[in-house]
């Protein structure tokens, strides 16, 4: 008995029982510096969007709709680290009041064009026939479409704002998760455990919603950052096209727009709003490609 708790406490004590644990911590620390990245991505986002949404109830950002005639066109300076903008208005407040546009765009038609796409993606490969047909000439339609003629067109039945923005860049972006849901369905629907659930007799619905679904999720977590990704270059281009959020309420394109004005005197108005926004789309980009490497079926997607 003895023996068995010296050798237990030989064991506890020896450097090498614990290689396991080290190397794990090892393997961590690797991937984290590998995947940088996507760290700094993340933490850029989640930073960006806590500025946005609380930063001005905080008091951390000023008033980004307060005028003061007498500062307007002002450089960078301790008061104003963006300068101002051509009525006084403090362009590091409007920069970052105007993430919440950019994230809340993505979020949302993420969510909503991934919530009509997959279902009729999961509809077109398992059931075939007619209804494929159907739904995949409707998708074929959307497509015919340049994206941006389409939101354009969308936006003249609809009118100007960012509700019909939101829904403008959702329809454009639809096709996108129906046809990648589509394809990961035919390339599974025939495989052996899907057959088996069908000749135990489980319904179609079954069948497409807790068989096939969870198996061809994966492409379509990629498809969502790189939609994100398309959705927030999208909604800046009908800002700036003035088709997006109406003013005084900030947004990047919108920015960029006014800033062609003042692109002399004041280059600091368009600079920051470009910025913004170029780190923005490269930080969800950074998440499609995480997710892509993640999954390894990122190879699939449409954009």
């Amino acid at each position: 008995m003895s023996e068995q708790v010296v050798e237990a406490t030989t064991v506890a004590n020896d450097p090498a029982s614990d290689r396991p644990q080290t190397l794990a911590w090892r393997r961590r620390l690797r991937h984290a510096r590998r995947d940088w990245w996507t760290i700094a991505a993340v933490g850029l986002l989640l930073t960006l969007a806590a500025l946005a949404f609380a930063g001005e109830a905080l008091g951390i950002i000023p008033d980004p709709y307060a005028t003061s005639p007498k500062q307007a066109l002002r450089g960078p300076s301790a008061d104003h680290w963006f300068g101002t903008d051509e009525l006084g208005r403090d362009l590091f407040a409007r920069v970052i009041t105007g993430g919440r546009i950019s994230i809340a765009t993505a979020a949302v038609v993420v969510v909503a064009s991934a919530a009509i796409g997959i279902p009729l993606g999961l509809l077109a490969g398992y059931l075939s026939g007619l209804i494929d047909v159907v739904i995949m000439r409707i998708v074929d339609i959307i497509l015919a479409f340049p994206a941006i003629l389409l939101a354009l067109g969308l936006l003249t039945v609809l009118g100007q704002g960012f509700f019909t923005a939101t829904i403008a860049v959702t329809v454009v972006s639809v096709p996108g998760f129906a046809r990648l849901m589509r394809a990961s369905v035919l390339s599974e629907k025939e495989r052996d455990y899907v057959l088996a659930s069908r000749s135990m007799g489980a319904r179609p619905v079954r069948i497409m919603v807790g068989t096939l679904l969870p198996n061809c999720v994966a492409p379509v977590i990629v498809q969502a950052g790189f939609i994100a990704t398309w959705a927030v270059l999208l909604e800046a281009s009908l800002s700036f096209l003035g088709l997006g959020a109406k003013p005084p309420q900030p947004s990047w394109g919108e920015m960029l727009s006014t800033s062609k004005a003042f692109l002399y005197r004041a280059p600091w108005y368009g600079i920051f709003p470009g910025i913004a926004l170029t780190l923005s789309v490269l930080a969800f980009f950074a998440l499609g490609d995480a997710a892509q490497r993640r999954f390894g079926r990122g190879k699939q997607s449409l954009f």
